[in-house]
């Protein structure tokens, strides 16, 4: 009999985030609120990131791969349980960052890494987009970028700074959490 598969995500690993952010005073200048919120990010993308290496290792296939992406969103950005506003706000950037990593993966495990054109090339095709209020044709243009960052190029954080604040700025955040658990998908340690 063949051992069940790995569960990479659960509704029960992100509440615990949740009510981390919860019950802390959460001040986004503050270093170790700003790496709270950041380690629930790199969290989520290290169980898509593992997902992927699982489907790239054949250990999925892609229905499985794809199964398991969808699993992870519907947990991730479901409405949270946050009274405060301004925490509420915090975990939806934290979502809103994540969105471009949910259809990265996906864009890989169905179709593979973009054949054309860089990380950049795609970055700056999704802000010009965004410029143009093409949010969905933005979003596609990250997502394909992200599919090169999954396929081992690199995201120069650098052309980020240059962009004007927005949701591409957002996704950009998203992909350096998974470019980061893509090269050392290690868990992050929830302190207690």
């Amino acid at each position: 009999m063949s051992n069940p598969p790995t569960e990479f995500y659960s509704e029960e690993r992100w509440q615990n985030w949740i009510d981390r952010i919860n019950d802390e005073d959460i001040d986004p200048e503050d270093e170790s609120s700003a790496r709270l919120l950041l380690n629930l990010q790199d969290d989520t993308a290290i169980a898509i990131a593992k997902i992927v290496a699982a489907y790239d290792d054949g250990e999925l296939d892609q229905e499985e791969a794809l199964e398991e992406i969808t699993d992870v969103r519907e947990i991730v950005l479901d409405d949270v349980d946050v009274d405060d506003e301004e925490k509420r706000l915090l975990v939806d950037g934290v979502q809103t960052s994540l969105v471009c990593v949910f259809f990265a993966a996906e864009e890989y495990v169905a179709n593979g890494p973009a054949e054309e054109g860089s990380v950049n090339d795609y970055i700056g095709a999704a802000a010009d987009a965004e410029a143009e209020e093409d949010l969905d044709a933005a979003l596609g243009y990250a997502a394909q970028a992200g599919t090169l960052i999954v396929d081992g190029e690199e995201l120069d954080m650098t052309m980020a700074e240059e962009l004007e604040y927005g949701l591409v700025t957002e996704w950009i955040n998203g992909l350096d959490s998974l470019q980061s658990a893509m090269s050392d998908p290690e868990v992050v340690e929830e302190d207690e």
